[in-house]
């Protein structure tokens, strides 16, 4: 049988999606997921998401890098999935659901998904900054101008560093702004900068406030695909109440042929 799917982007970072509360994909098929996120030979995404049934939960979001293999937390997917979720009937507009680092609320109101992040400790320092794990790891580099740094090779660069190994970290490039922060992300997995980043804006809007280049939250953040806000508080060495907001929309839908699967 052929499988139905949607694609959705949040701020740009777009995401193949199914539900496989009936198991009717295989998550164990790397070169499938590859295949399918493949920009010009499949249908095109920064990753792909399984909305599985779990107990308890709303759903499960299993979220796949475009290399094929799972992914740590996605901040964009998890809005993502939930705008799909309400939509499909699967969740209301307040759910609670399962991710790889954990439990986590979001709520949809008017086109706009507010996400809840786990609890971060206050981040560790790295040759002078910022190393946050916002459900991924990210490294951040506060710059003059983001727009002239070499992002996929700084960023690939810095993705390998031995400080980082063997898995390896994410990179964010921050520029302070008059109005908040401007990000560009160079991610794990995806191998690439993308048009944006849930966590690693997440990460960036914390360390902004932690290095005092912004005294006040909630924190808005630009990134080369729209517009996101982070809140948050600082509370001793953590930081808590955790919540990232923005669109999430969908883009349109298909079916997958039996002969990929």
């Amino acid at each position: 049988m052929n499988i139905v799917f949607k694609k959705n982007q949040g701020a740009g970072n777009d995401f193949i999606i199914i539900d496989n509360r009936e198991s009717i994909f295989n998550p164990d098929d790397s070169k499938l997921i590859a295949k399918l996120c493949d920009r010009r030979f499949g249908i095109g995404a920064d990753g792909l998401i399984l909305i599985c049934k779990k107990p308890e939960f709303d759903f499960e979001m299993k979220y796949f890098n475009s290399d094929g293999f799972l992914g740590s937390m996605c901040g964009n997917g998890g809005r993502c999935s939930a705008d799909f979720a309400v939509k499909a009937g699967i969740a209301g507009n307040k759910m609670v659901f399962k991710a790889y680092d954990g439990v986590h609320k979001a709520l949809s109101e008017d086109g706009i998904i507010r996400l809840q992040m786990n609890d971060v400790r206050v981040p560790d320092m790295i040759s002078g900054n910022y190393f946050i794990n916002t459900g991924s790891p990210h490294y951040m580099v506060f710059v003059k101008n983001a727009n002239e740094t070499d992002v996929f090779n700084e960023g690939k660069r810095l993705r390998w560093s031995e400080e980082f190994a063997p898995g390896g970290t994410n990179v964010n490039f921050v520029e302070v702004t008059e109005n908040g922060i401007y990000v560009r992300t160079f991610e794990r997995g995806v191998e690439d900068e993308t048009l944006s980043c849930g966590t690693g804006v997440t990460a960036s809007a914390i360390a902004s406030v932690l290095s005092g280049h912004i005294d006040s939250v909630p924190v808005n953040v630009k990134t080369k695909g729209g517009d996101l806000s982070v809140s948050f508080r600082i509370s001793g060495n953590d930081v808590t109440d955790i919540w990232l907001s923005g669109p999430a929309t969908y883009v349109f839908e298909g079916e997958i042929p039996d002969t990929l699967l």
